[in-house]
């Protein structure tokens, strides 16, 4: 079991930044693929970025690279994603999750066997 908790959400205005973080506990953090996902409202959720175990491999949403950077610090337990010149339309509850099994940072929802309760992200015009 993996338990995952956001943080670093909050309302900020078009063009700003926020830095979310995803701590993490239960088994050993560093063996997991972990994604990030979003839900606004009256729309399905959709993937962010994922990172690998180490590190080294990323992936992110055709629409959001660039502004968006995914990294985590396994000495830390948490994975972080960095939100630059976000844009209304970046509004949505942001999970963060994490895959049971596999090495690849998919972009698959159901890949994805643990998830944290969201943080709010509202940025305004």
């Amino acid at each position: 079991q993996v338990q995952l908790v956001e943080s670093g959400g909050g309302l900020v205005q078009a063009g700003g930044s926020l830095r979310l973080s995803c701590a993490a506990s239960g088994r050993t953090f560093s063996t997991n693929v972990i994604g990030w996902f979003r839900q606004a409202p009256g729309k399905e959720r959709e993937f962010v970025a994922a990172i690998s175990r180490s590190g080294g491999d990323t992936n992110y949403a055709d629409s959001l690279k660039g502004r968006f950077t995914i990294s985590r610090d396994n000495a830390k337990n948490t994975v972080y994603l960095q939100m630059n010149s976000l844009k209304p339309e970046d509004t949505a509850v942001y999970y963060c999750a994490a895959r049971e099994y596999g090495s690849r940072p998919t972009v698959a929802l159901n890949s994805y066997d643990y998830w944290g309760q969201g943080t709010q992200v509202t940025v305004s015009s």
